[in-house]
């Protein structure tokens, strides 16, 4: 469409569509705005998350301890939801859409980490799968129930009052998984093989190296314990 005025002109050209190109920067653009905003509704202390967290080991060893669930049974439905988290996984990591609704749907329980990698619940799965698989279930057990209450203990204590670093945490943090870690040992196991264990695994939760805690403390429990076991 061409409106001229004298002898100049006006120039205005219409399109029904856009360059593939443009649509794909739009879209990419528009996706990670989005993304943006669902993480930023799961940063801070995460409350729901912690909770979540410590009841969902602590269900799984009161049903194996007290309840009677056979440790075959727990690790065929660990694998049914380990199967089903990577699959979830898979899928919203090669999708931006479903990765936003992943972050919306489960903002109070999702962590700003998980936006490109794996979810935390996934390795949580993993963990708790090869400790009752391959562990006596004493020594799994005491792994599974250091992870459900020392790790968000120690998380929320560094968060709120950690003031000195250590490691990769904080002299708080660290202290208080130690502490909650032998509290969840001495259910399984005496105090002579629970201290050091905490201890060693104190240490490892605070160390900077890029792997879960889901998936470091239950193992590092269950191996401290049995190399303990072995030795004394």
């Amino acid at each position: 469409m061409r409106v001229e005025f004298g002898s100049s002109y006006l120039c205005l050209t219409f399109s029904g569509s856009l360059e593939p190109g443009t649509m794909a920067i739009s879209k990419d653009g528009n996706d990670r705005e989005s993304l943006s905003e669902a993480i930023r509704e799961t940063e801070g202390l995460q409350p729901w998350r912690r909770v979540f967290h410590a009841t969902n080991g602590t269900l799984i060893v009161v049903a194996v301890a007290f309840l009677g669930l056979g440790v075959e049974t727990t690790v065929t439905i660990l694998g049914v939801i380990l199967g089903l988290s990577v699959i979830m996984d898979i899928i919203r990591l090669f999708d931006p859409k479903m990765n936003v609704l992943f972050f919306r749907a489960f903002s109070s329980l999702a962590s700003p980490r998980e936006a490109k990698r794996i979810a935390s619940s996934t390795w949580y799965a993993v963990s708790l799968l090869l400790v009752l698989w391959i562990f006596p279930t004493p020594y799994a057990l005491a792994g599974i129930l250091t992870l459900a209450w020392a790790d968000p203990a120690a998380s929320v204590v560094g968060q709120k009052w950690g003031k000195r670093p250590f490691l990769a945490g904080t002299v708080r943090g660290t202290t208080t998984f130690a502490v909650v870690a032998v509290v969840a040992m001495l259910f399984f196991v005496p105090w002579w093989m629970a201290i050091p264990a905490a201890m060693v695994t104190a240490v490892l939760e605070a160390a900077p190296v890029d792997l879960d805690d889901n998936l470091i403390v239950p193992l590092t429990v269950a191996c401290v314990l049995s190399l303990i076991g072995a030795v004394i």
